[in-house]
C-alpha cells in the first residue's frame, strides 16, 4: 500500500516535470531569445518619385516702411491706428516744433538783415566804382595826382570785397532758412506709400530720437514667407517651383505658392538655405506678421526606378542596405539610396530590382543567423 502512494507520487512528479519542460521549450522557442523575429515585409516597386521638401518659415514682408522725424523731438499727435490703412501722402502724425517755429522766424530776421547788408554793400561798391571812373578822368586832365587815384582804385576794391562778404553771408543765411524750413516739414510724418499700418511705437507726448521709428506700415502686396530648409535635402531647389504653405492658425487650409528665390547667403549655424515664397493668391484675411508657417516645396520628378520604404533601409557597421528574403531567409544586401519623398519612400539607385522582396519592419534587430515569421502588422512598430 505505502509503494503503490510512492510510486504514484513519483509519476505525478515526473508528470509535472515533463509538462514544465515542454512548456519552457514552448515559450522559448515562441517568445524567448530562440523565438523566430516577427517581421513584415514589402515588395520593391519600380515606379516615378517626386521629392519634397519640407521647411518651417514665418510671414513677413518684402517692403516695409518706418516713418519717424530726421531729428530728435516730442511727438505731438498720430493720426492712424495699428490696422489701418493709408494712402501714399497721407498726414499719419506730427511733431511738437518746439522752439522751431521761433528759430525760423529769428532767421527771418537775419536774412532780412543780410539782404539790407547786400544793398548798402552794393551801394559802397557802386560809389566807389565811380569815384574810381571820375579821378581817372581828373588824372587825364592833370587835375589831380597818380596817388590819389590809386587811393580811389584801392577803396574799389574794398567795397567789392565787402559786396562778395555780404552776399556770401546772405546766402548762407538763406540756407540756414531753407535747412530750418525743411526741418519744419519734416515735422510732419507722411505715408510714404499705400499700406496697413502694422505697428505703432511710441504714443503722443513721448520723446523721440532722430530716425527713431513712429509709425511701421507694410505693403499687403508684398507678402511673403520666410522658410528654412535642410541644406543635405535642398539639392534640386529652385526658383519657380510650386509650394504648399500651411498657416499655423488655419489648420488644414493650404495655399498655394511659388519659390521667389534662394537666398545668395545660407545659416551657417544652424547649416539651412534661406528660400523665400510667395502666394499665388494673397491669403484674406492677411496673416499676421512673424506667424510660423509649415511649407512644402515639391521638386521635379525623378525617372522610373527601384523604390522601397524608408523604414526598410538599414545600416550594418559602414555598409547601408536592406535585408532581403532570399528562399525565406534574410540576407543583407547594400543598397545605394538616393533622394526620398514627405511619403516615406527611398529610390534605391543600386543593389535591388523590381519584385525583390524586403523586409521593412522587424520585432528586433536582425542578423544572418536570424529565423523569422512575417506577419501583417507589429504592435508597437509598424505605423
Amino acid at each position: 500500500m505505502n509503494i503503490t502512494t510512492m510510486q504514484r507520487r513519483k509519476v505525478a512528479l515526473i508528470a509535472v516535470l515533463v509538462i514544465l519542460a515542454v512548456s519552457l521549450g514552448y515559450v522559448a522557442l515562441r517568445s524567448g531569445p530562440l523565438a523566430p523575429v516577427a517581421v513584415t515585409t514589402a515588395d520593391v516597386e519600380n515606379r516615378t518619385l517626386r521629392p519634397a521638401l519640407f521647411g518651417v518659415g514665418t510671414i513677413d514682408a518684402e517692403r516695409i516702411y518706418h516713418v519717424g522725424p530726421t531729428f530728435a523731438g516730442r511727438v505731438r499727435r498720430l493720426t492712424v491706428n495699428v490696422g489701418d490703412r493709408v494712402v501714399a501722402g497721407q498726414l499719419i502724425g506730427e511733431m511738437d516744433p518746439v522752439d522751431l517755429d521761433d528759430r525760423l522766424s529769428a532767421q527771418v530776421s537775419a536774412v532780412r538783415g543780410a539782404e539790407t547788408s547786400v544793398s548798402e554793400a552794393n551801394a559802397r561798391r557802386t560809389h566807389a566804382a565811380a569815384e574810381a571812373d571820375r579821378y581817372e578822368s581828373l588824372l587825364e586832365a592833370r587835375a589831380t595826382s597818380e596817388e590819389v587815384l590809386a587811393a580811389k582804385r584801392q577803396d574799389l576794391v574794398v567795397a567789392e570785397a565787402a559786396a562778395a562778404t555780404a552776399r556770401s553771408n546772405l546766402d548762407r543765411m538763406r540756407s540756414d532758412y531753407a535747412g530750418l524750413q525743411s526741418q519744419r516739414g519734416n515735422l510732419r510724418l507722411v505715408a510714404p506709400a499705400s499700406g496697413i499700418v502694422t505697428l505703432r511705437e511710441v504714443e503722443p507726448g513721448a520723446a523721440v530720437a532722430g530716425g527713431q521709428t513712429v509709425i511701421e506700415i507694410i505693403d499687403p502686396a508684398s507678402l511673403w514667407v520666410n522658410v528654412r530648409f535642410d541644406q543635405v535635402s535642398s539639392a534640386g531647389l529652385m526658383a519657380g517651383l510650386p509650394a504648399r504653405v500651411q498657416l499655423r492658425s488655419r489648420d488644414g487650409e493650404v495655399l498655394r505658392g511659388r519659390v521667389l528665390r534662394i537666398e545668395p547667403r545660407a545659416d551657417a549655424v544652424t547649416e539651412e538655405t534661406l528660400v523665400k515664397v510667395v502666394f499665388d493668391t494673397l491669403p484674406v484675411p492677411l496673416p499676421p506678421l512673424g506667424e510660423y508657417v509649415e511649407v512644402t516645396v515639391d521638386l521635379a520628378p525623378l525617372p522610373d526606378g527601384p523604390v522601397v520604404p524608408n523604414a526598410a533601409v538599414r545600416r550594418q557597421g559602414d555598409s547601408i542596405g536592406v535585408w532581403r528574403l532570399e528562399d525565406g531567409e534574410p540576407v543583407f544586401v547594400p543598397v545605394t539610396p538616393g533622394k526620398s519623398d514627405l511619403d516615406g519612400q527611398v529610390q534605391i539607385l543600386r543593389g535591388l530590382s523590381e519584385g525583390d522582396t524586403i523586409i521593412v519592419y522587424s520585432e528586433r534587430e536582425l542578423s544572418v543567423s536570424s529565423s523569422i515569421s512575417i506577419v501583417e502588422r507589429i504592435p508597437g512598430v509598424t505605423p
